[in-house]
């Protein structure tokens, strides 16, 4: 989809007629027998994969262990209330088994309580009732805010002159993926730089006219009600960050795995959370990027008449001018890079109120928001024509079963799947690239920050990072020029279709600057890029600069420098 001439989305018809027929209202109808499904299939793969009585009683102990630890030293508001009492009583239930002669199929027992546990704390709890309600409230607030922060005045909160569609463009592949939504199930796989991205992501969903998907959350996110509310509504279920066992990863996949199975299109960031750097993610997490592929052998199987669905991904990135919680997530980046130790996490939205404040400073700032919907892939990262068929790279029609095919049957084989998800998650790092929409907020910053960071070259990024204010300036003939050269350079990619670009920014050169300069973390007290009276680029702000700076690493920019 195109954004109109004068910038504002619109919106589409709902592909199915009405809410009954959305599969994740039939998971919710059923929502007792899906988590017994989840429950049994998390216990039969963990006991099939530890049949030694040795392995199963270490994966319980090491797994009551870190829940022990979790308790103690970062428990948060919306853990179970009897947490301590749950995990208190599977030591207990241990400790008695030392000596049993019947000691594993007691352990089993206390494992399938475990994974029941897991699989009732994950579950979402989706309502269509309060999906519409929640969609409601998001619609009328937020277009509220739009029209008292369009025309600077308070009686513009009871006027319905502009709305969400004014403030969020969406491109690229829309009409296809409404298309796919229709013929299979989709995965939605966009990149993660904001906690606004999870109802961001809802609201799109609802404007292209799609069924409501389900999504993994950050529990913590959970801690918050104001956004609970709207988690429980749109589709969410838990992810508890925290929990690294087997027990609860593997109960997780379950969940998404089966959910998948069953129609529901589900939406996952794949790079696990926030982008802490800025960068658009270099890696991905494979863990619920497998589920998809499990479940699709697992699909093709079950139907050997070529009747069941097949799974979509479809990468999508959310571009903003600013990031809330940049100032956060570089220094805990820069603090954390080349080393791994125990993350609590800490969060700017820590209360209703902050998140409100925050949203209305959001909208106040008239800071526009771009989702760009790239190309539908098939599990093996090959594009779909609109009819679902998968194509190859020399343009022929191939049947996606024959990568699940063995000695004409579809097999299990854990290796190959690892394989073809490594395989997608690169081409879907490739896609988020290729898609990602420049804002002149992010070309400034990768400017500045480079030719600053050419002067003091002999520096590592640490002690560059630690120079003082004033030794950082630009004058801002230099700093065009620089810029000139480097958005040339975008312009060629953008014609090889490595990248795609905001209109405004092929506007004049210096109006494109200014409101780059201008729009570039314009929310934080202290500003990444100032241009001052006498013509001077300064920062206030090294660290969160880098992080706006680091939008654009992946495309070779550096040796335009």
């Amino acid at each position: 989809m195109k954004s109109q001439g004068n910038g504002k989305s619109k919106s589409y018809k709902p592909i199915l007629s009405g809410t009954r027929e959305w599969p994740v209202v039939q998971l919710s109808r059923n929502r007792k027998q899906f988590i017994e499904r989840v429950t049994q299939e998390s216990f039969d793969k963990i006991c099939g994969t530890r049949e030694g009585k040795h392995d199963l009683r270490e994966e319980l102990e090491t797994t009551l262990y870190l829940e022990r630890l979790r308790i103690k030293k970062n428990p948060w508001r919306v853990d179970p209330t009897d947490d301590y009492s749950f995990w208190n009583k599977v030591r207990l239930d241990l400790v008695e088994l030392v000596e049993d002669p019947n000691a594993r199929e007691k352990e089993e027992e206390i494992l399938r309580r475990i994974v029941s546990r897991y699989a009732h704390e994950i579950a979402g709890n989706f309502k269509r009732s309060s999906y519409k309600l929640a969609r409601e409230i998001i619609k009328f607030g937020f277009s509220r805010l739009l029209n008292a922060t369009r025309v600077k005045r308070f009686g513009a909160l009871f006027k319905n002159q502009y709305t969400l569609n004014d403030k969020i463009q969406i491109t690229g592949k829309v009409k296809q993926l409404r298309r796919m939504a229709k013929i299979g199930t989709v995965v939605m796989v966009p990149t993660h730089f904001s906690n606004l991205d999870s109802i961001l992501i809802g609201w799109i969903i609802h404007v292209l006219g799609l069924p409501a998907f389900i999504y993994g959350a950050g529990l913590n996110l959970f801690n918050i009600k104001i956004l609970a509310y709207f988690m429980n509504s749109l589709g969410a279920y838990k992810v508890d960050r925290r929990k690294k066992n087997p027990i609860y990863l593997e109960t997780l996949k379950a969940y998404s795995n089966i959910a998948i199975q069953e129609g529901a299109h589900s939406l996952f960031f794949p790079g696990g959370t926030r982008s802490r750097s800025g960068k658009i993610e270099s890696s991905l997490k494979l863990g619920l990027l497998g589920t998809a592929m499990e479940a699709q052998r697992t699909i093709f199987k079950n139907h050997p008449d070529h009747d069941g669905m097949k799974i979509f991904v479809v990468p999508v990135t959310i571009n903003y001018n600013f990031v809330l919680e940049a100032p956060t997530l570089i220094n805990d980046y820069l603090s954390r890079k080349g080393q791994e130790r125990y993350y609590v996490e800490n969060d700017e939205y820590s209360s209703s109120y902050k998140m409100i404040t925050f949203l209305m400073k959001f909208f106040t700032k008239g800071s526009d928001i771009s989702v760009s919907v790239g190309s539908a892939m098939d599990l093996l990262g090959n594009y779909v024509d609109d009819k679902g068929y998968s194509i190859d790279s020399k343009g022929r029609i191939i049947d996606t079963r024959d990568y699940f095919t063995s000695n004409g049957e579809i097999t299990v084989d854990e290796q190959r799947e690892h394989e073809y998800t490594r395989r997608l998650s690169e081409i879907i790092i490739r896609e988020f690239h290729r898609i990602n929409r420049v804002f002149a907020s992010h070309l400034v910053a990768f400017t500045a920050f480079n030719i600053w960071r050419k002067r003091h070259s002999k520096l590592d990024i640490y002690d560059f990072l630690r120079l003082p204010e004033e030794d950082l300036f630009i004058h801002y003939n230099t700093f065009r020029q620089e810029f000139k050269k480097v958005r040339k350079y975008i312009f060629e990619l953008k014609k090889q279709k490595k990248v795609n670009i905001a209109a405004h920014l092929k506007g004049d050169l210096d109006t494109v600057i200014k409101a780059g300069i201008e729009n570039v973390g314009m929310y934080h007290s202290k500003r990444p890029l100032l241009l001052t009276r006498d013509d001077q680029i300064i920062t206030q702000d090294l660290n969160t600069l880098y992080y706006y700076h680091n939008r654009m690493d992946g495309y070779d920019l550096e040796k335009h420098f």
